[in-house]
């Protein structure tokens, strides 16, 4: 099969590899799509040891096996399904278990992959292939955050809503913040594109870097550290500050009279449970129309180096390599 590889340094060529072996436990996938996501620009830069590629969805090709034929995604965390955390639902949070897809696990920049049978997601017949993987990272990551604090910031509580970054995941979360029942929300982005993209979804613009505003739940999807920042300063007093996009680099915190001076809640949150999959599917079913807006560019695996670049500089919302 056909394979990339990251060996970091932004450079990205293709192999011919044997097919994976699925061990026990395990299903061969041959993958259909895969969604690009900001977070793989660490191995673009640093280099990967297995293929990266987290938002997968494909065929299961396995004759013979009770699942061959059936159309899945790939969750991402693998889970044991038995630990404490497991059984009260928070698969994406598995105390046994710290291989995530893509990640540690071979994933979907590939043309087929092993995956282990509990981290298949069925898709029904009537999500057609571009969308499946809009379920995974953009629409369940970010449902998932909201869900959480919304005990802390409850959408019948008066005041506005940030949505800082929109990108897929922050669309996503405007999308996700409206079906809960959250009426003023704002958005800041640096790029006009994507700017003009989330107000045509219903979300007013916030300046980056505007300070005179506050707000009773922030929703950081940008990762940047100067957002996470200043989310701590405009939360308003008793609201929240819902950290979502992610950084590995170090975030120097210098607290200043705006941050100490009030009590609110910094909630960091990861991906979601499996339990939310099945109302997440039904919300792609009500917007499909909104959420195709989303996908911007199809392609190849032989033009994933140059469309990765592309995608890494913000020319492009959510493209989709396709196996077809």
């Amino acid at each position: 099969m056909q394979t990339a590889v990251f060996h970091g340094e932004r450079r990205v060529t293709l192999a011919e590899v044997p097919r994976p072996e699925p061990s026990a436990g395990e299903v061969l996938m041959r993958v259909r799509r895969t969604a690009l996501c900001g977070s793989d620009t660490k191995p673009w830069i640093k280099g990967a040891t297995v293929t990266p590629g987290h938002e997968i969805f494909g065929i299961v090709e396995q004759p013979g096996h009770r699942l061959h034929g059936q159309r899945s995604l790939v969750y991402i965390p693998v889970f044991c399904g038995q630990c404490s955390s497991c059984t009260i639902g928070d698969t994406h949070m598995c105390q046994s278990i710290s291989l995530l897809m893509g990640w540690d696990k071979p994933g979907g920049y590939a043309e087929y992959l092993a995956v282990p049978e509990q981290c298949l997601l069925p898709v029904p017949d009537d999500i057609e292939d571009d969308l499946a993987p809009l379920l995974l990272d953009t629409i369940g990551t970010t449902a998932h955050a909201i869900r959480f604090v919304m005990r802390l910031a409850p959408p019948d509580d008066p005041g506005p809503v940030l949505v800082t970054g929109a990108g897929p995941v922050g669309l996503g979360g405007i999308i996700a913040l409206q079906n809960l029942g959250y009426r003023e929300i704002f958005v800041s982005d640096l790029k006009e594109e994507r700017l003009a993209l989330a107000e045509s979804f219903g979300a007013k613009r916030h300046p980056v870097g505007e300070a005179s505003r506050k707000f009773r739940l922030i929703v950081e999807c940008s990762g940047a550290h100067a957002a996470r920042s200043l989310g701590m300063e405009i939360v308003a007093p008793r609201g929240v500050l819902a950290l979502v996009g992610e950084n590995d680099n170090p975030w120097p915190v210098q607290e200043n009279k705006a941050i100490r001076r009030k009590d609110f809640h910094m909630v960091r949150t990861f991906y979601f449970p499996v339990g939310d999959f099945a109302a997440n599917i039904e919300w792609l079913r009500r917007d499909k129309t909104r959420y195709r807006r989303l996908v911007d560019a199809r392609f190849g695996l032989a033009a994933l180096p140059q469309m990765f670049a592309r995608f890494a500089a913000g020319g492009l919302v959510k493209p989709m390599l396709a196996f077809d």
